[in-house]
Formats: C-alpha cells, sequence, structure tokens
C-alpha cells in the first residue's frame, strides 16, 4: 500500500525488519513527492538493492554447503597444527590444576582409569583447541552465511560481527582459564577436605568440566554483540533495553544456574560477567545508536 505526500520530513526511521505496518517515508525516483509504504516490498527500488537479496531455497542451500565446506577446510587446518602442539595444549589446560594443587601442598597429578583415556582426553583437547583457533573463520563463514539473505545496507555489519564475535568468544575461554577455574577447584577441593572425602580427580573428569565451561563462558561473553546487533537491527530498542533490565537479569541468573556447576561460585562467576557485559551492550547501544535514523536527502 503506498500514498504519495507532499509533506518533506526531515528525518526518516528505515527499519531494519521486513514486516507489514511498519511506515517507510522515502523519496520517489520519479518525482519530488515522498511515499508512505506500509510493506518494504512497496518501496521505489531504482537500482534494485532489495531484489539482490533474494535467494531460492537451491541458492541458499549451495551458499550454505560452501561455507561449511570453507569452515571445514580451516578447522582442519587447525587441527593438524593442535596436533603436533597437543602436549602444550594440555599443560594449559592443567595450569589451574596445577596451581590449586601446589597452593594446597599436594600433588599436582591426575588419574586415569583406563590405558586409552589419556589418548583420548589428548585428541579431545587437541579439537578443542583447533575450534578456538580457528574460531574466527568459523564465525566469519557463519555470518557471511547469514549475510546472504541481508539488504546491502546490513551486510556491513557482518564484517564487524564475525571478528568481535571471535574474539569475545575467546576471551570467554581465557577469562574462565585464568581468572575463574582456580577458584571453583578451590571451593570443590576444600569442601570435600571439610567432609573428610578422599578426593580423586581422573584426568577425563577434570578435562570434561575444564571444556563444558570454557564452551559456556565462550558463549556467554557474546552478550554485548548479541545486544548491539538486536538494536542494531531494530528488534530491539534502547527503551526497552533500559525498561527490562531486570528481566535480562532474572534470565541470565537462571541460565548460569542451568549451564553451570551446582555450587554458588560457579554461577556467581558466569552470571556477574554476563551481566556487565549486557550493561556494556546497552553502553555500546546508546553510543552507537540502535536502528539508525536515516536523513532523506542522504546526510
Amino acid at each position: 500500500m503506498v500514498g504519495a505526500v507532499t509533506a518533506k520530513p526531515h528525518f526518516v526511521r528505515l527499519d531494519r525488519a521486513t514486516r507489514a505496518g511498519v511506515v517507510f517515508v522515502t523519496p520517489s525516483s520519479r518525482s519530488d513527492k515522498y511515499y508512505v509504504c506500509l510493506r518494504r516490498s512497496d518501496l521505489p527500488d531504482p537500482e534494485g538493492e532489495f531484489d539482490k537479496t533474494r535467494m531460492s531455497l537451491g541458492e541458499h542451500l549451495d551458499e550454505l554447503r560452501r561455507r561449511v565446506i570453507y569452515a571445514l577446510i580451516g578447522l582442519s587446518a587447525a587441527i593438524i597444527v593442535a596436533l603436533f602442539c597437543g602436549r602444550w595444549f594440555v599443560d594449559v589446560f592443567r595450569l589451574p590444576y596445577v596451581r590449586v594443587m601446589q597452593e594446597t601442598g599436594r600433588e599436582p597429578l591426575l588419574t586415569v582409569l583406563a590405558l586409552s583415556t589419556g589418548f583420548t582426553m589428548y585428541l579431545k583437547i587437541s579439537l578443542i583447541a583447533a575450534a578456538i583457533m580457528a574460531s574466527p573463520w568459523i564465525f566469519y563463514q557463519i555470518w557471511m552465511f547469514i549475510s546472504a539473505g541481508l539488504y546491502p545496507g546490513e551486510r556491513r555489519y557482518v564484517f564487524f560481527a564475525a571478528p568481535v564475535s571471535a574474539g569475545l568468544f575467546i576471551c570467554g575461554a581465557m577469562f574462565f582459564l585464568f581468572v575463574t577455574a582456580v577458584p571453583i577447584l578451590k571451593f570443590f577441593i576444600f569442601f570435600s577436605d571439610w567432609m573428610g572425602l578422599k578426593l580423586v580427580i581422573t584426568f577425563d573428569n577434570y578435562i570434561n568440566m575444564m571444556i563444558s565451561m570454557i564452551l559456556v563462558f565462550g558463549l556467554g561473553f557474546q552478550t554485548p554483540l548479541l545486544v548491539l546487533l538486536l538494536a542494531r537491527m531494530g528488534i530491539v530498542s534502547l527503551d526497552r533495553l533500559r525498561r527490562y533490565r531486570r528481566h535480562v537479569m532474572v534470565i541470565i541468573v537462571i541460565l548460569a544456574a542451568l549451564l553451570t556447576p551446582p555450587d554458588p561460585l560457579s554461577q556467581i562467576a558466569l552470571a556477574l560477567p554476563m551481566w556487565l557485559l549486557y550493561e556494556f551492550g546497552v553502553l555500546l547501544v546508546r553510543l552507537l545508536g540502535g536502528a539508525g535514523r536515516e536523513d532523506v536527502n542522504g546526510r
């Protein structure tokens, strides 16, 4: 539905989402009038920019296959490097445990209950290390696949989101390894001593816990990027982000309780950074703006 109006608005809100009922005002390419459109498909598009984003199901599947292949090639190269450097990665994973054992006057040894456990864990650690090393490339391929269905003006967010997303994931993993892991391990060890239990920590149990927590913290650190992208795409507004701050905090606490071990220290260690990152994301929305307002004359 299109209606011509003669009033010339100084600003126009261009919503990033494609949904009926949103009013767009844009200059006509054929006259000096301005059109009020109730659907994005009604917008004048003399250069056919919107048509460039239309893809058939087959084209989407071809794009998905291509991006998956590219991601697997990068991951395979990282796996080869990680397998040769696997012992170093094992030592990195063991750093928090060694530090806690030394501080408590214990021998920093981990137990294996099967002959193949050491080899299996070596491969698992190498794969996780390879995934972390290749994460910038993998995230880039994911965002490039998403960008295939975006409008030209929205694709610039991909080149911002891909490296930032990978960087935040790595920061979350490093935050757990070098900041949070030691207090969590100390809590469990001291609690076992208080209960009068003899603690026998197996290598596979320790590595599995470390891997799961690295993934949780890496994903949790995506919070500011998620907030900024949702705001820039017009899905949420700055006012709504502020108004529902308490609701978001409750959701963060629930997620921390579900994704971490049952001790309160682990839950606080994840919930507190996520809440601070959410507030940082809100600050970025305030500084950079949400779904932007653009001058109809392009100024």
